[in-house]
């Protein structure tokens, strides 16, 4: 079977995707290859992230030989830090109306947020997450793609579990030990609309000037 993610135009279109790890287990690496093969294959894409800032996210695009430079420029990529580059870290706060009010964030054909968990942890409760979910459903249903990444360790199970059962597609990432060294593997638990088969497990690594190499050798 082919590996889910070989190919990243082969995410369906309206559909949200949650990607579940811990810190380390490579969200933000995978989010990172799904983004280059988007703009490879000429949809525009929007990532909101709570790490970098936008010369951080281009270095380490360049540093797995995914350049993006040209696609920023051009406006098919949209990148949002929530960090300023100079002077303290903007608080978490009011985030979910700034996301929900910011029409201009889901123009685009994929909409990704790293780390959606990270983002709304001192703004959200169980009736708020029901809300979130009910506008990302909005945005879906305009044929519009979204992909979460989250750290469940964040959020409680009250307001994780509501995303998870909604997700078209989740992703769930675990590092496990394989013949006495450390893996990642990659465990598709949903994948609503595929147009052919996908792999349940999928272990892989990420290498510099090779970013997300999938590893068919650490899962049996």
């Amino acid at each position: 079977t082919e590996a889910v993610l070989s190919r990243s135009r082969s995410l369906p279109k309206g559909t949200l995707t949650i990607i579940s790890g811990s810190v380390g287990s490579g969200k933000s690496a995978i989010l990172q290859r799904l983004t280059y093969g988007f703009l490879l294959h000429h949809f525009s894409t929007t990532i909101i992230s709570t790490e970098l800032t936008t010369k951080g996210f281009l270095d380490q695009m360049d540093s797995l030989d995914y350049p993006t430079k040209k696609y920023l420029m051009d406006g098919t990529l949209k990148f949002v830090p929530v960090f300023p580059i100079i002077g303290k870290a903007r608080q978490r706060k009011d985030f979910m109306s700034r996301l929900k009010s910011t029409r201009g964030l889901y123009e685009t054909d994929v909409i990704a947020i790293d780390t959606f968990s990270a983002l709304v942890m001192s703004d959200i409760d169980e009736s708020r997450s029901l809300e979130m979910i009910s506008f990302f459903k909005k945005i879906t249903g305009r044929n519009k793609a979204i992909i979460l990444t989250v750290d469940p360790s964040d959020l409680p199970p009250s307001i994780v579990s509501p995303f998870r059962s909604v997700a078209d597609i989740l992703i769930e990432l675990k590092t496990e030990v394989v013949e006495g060294s450390m893996e990642h593997v990659m465990y598709i638990t949903r994948f609503s609309h595929a147009t052919g088969p996908v792999s349940n497990a999928v272990g892989f690594r990420i290498e510099p000037r090779a970013g997300f190499i999938v590893d068919i050798t650490s899962v049996a």
